[in-house]
């Protein structure tokens, strides 16, 4: 078996995808599968499920679910129904040898990060994609009603963008900066508050030839600063524009040696 929760959910067994038509009870499965091996109490369950405003019967729907959960994933390849147990406190979720895609994930930017300081980019770009290739879309969209779902919904975009930082850098380090402008382009319209976006573009315009456009970026994601935060851009992108103003040398693909 494996779990899948970046995108929509769904639990595969090497042949067939299983996914839930019931939002509860994909909340439940996520809330279980983020848990990381630790026992969610029933109030966690309710909390999560319907917020500050649970049903008069919330305890016994949380039962109901759990024992339609168990179902769903005997169907999915847990023959042995022992998946979810029941705690003192509440549930657990016992993977076994089950794969979750977010293992894969941390794996990937792990060794991706790994060989990127050791100035191995052509591996690190692979190993960055291979990690934005198991983000399937956004991350329990519309599920999460208490804090501990929409905390990780939150981080697994978080990681996904620094993942497409690292990627960027990796590739630029390899000469690929033409090929990197659209792809910016596109990030920095999507993402005006993130600086790092418009670092990484303002260098690829200059190495791609194209200074004044690299200096138009800067004054453009001044005005969106100032506009949204009342800021200045953060020293990195300041620094970056002096040294395009200047022809800095630093700013130069390092020749191969």
């Amino acid at each position: 078996m494996r779990y899948e929760l970046l995108g929509p959910l769904q639990v595969t067994n090497g042949q067939d995808r299983f996914t839930l038509s019931a939002p509860k009870m994909e909340t439940l499965l996520a809330l279980l599968l983020t848990s990381a091996g630790q026992s969610v109490t029933k109030d966690q369950l309710i909390t999560e499920l319907w917020g500050t405003r649970p049903p008069r019967r919330a305890a016994a729907a949380v039962h109901v679910y759990i024992s339609q959960l168990r179902k769903f994933l005997v169907r999915a390849g847990d023959t042995e129904r022992r998946a979810i147990a029941t705690t003192p406190a509440g549930y657990l979720l016992r993977r076994g040898g089950a794969g979750l895609d977010v293992d894969d994930f941390q794996e990937a930017m792990r060794t991706g990060r790994e060989h990127q300081h050791a100035g191995r980019h052509e591996q690190a770009s692979r190993d960055f994609d291979r990690a934005l290739a198991l983000v399937r879309g956004p991350v329990l969209a519309g599920m999460a009603e208490g804090t501990a779902l929409a905390s990780f919904s939150t981080w697994v975009e978080e990681e996904r963008l620094a993942c497409l930082e690292l990627l960027v850098d990796a590739r630029t380090a390899l000469g690929r900066h033409r090929e990197m402008i659209s792809l910016l382009s596109r990030l920095t319209a999507q993402y005006p508050l993130r600086e790092a976006f418009y670092r990484q573009l303002m260098l690829v315009l200059y190495r791609s030839e194209r200074q004044a456009e690299a200096l138009q970026v800067y004054r453009s994601a001044q005005r969106v600063l100032r506009a949204e935060l009342g800021l200045e851009p953060c020293r990195s992108l300041r620094r970056i524009h002096q040294a395009i103003l200047t022809s800095d040398r630093h700013l130069d693909l390092p020749l191969a040696s």
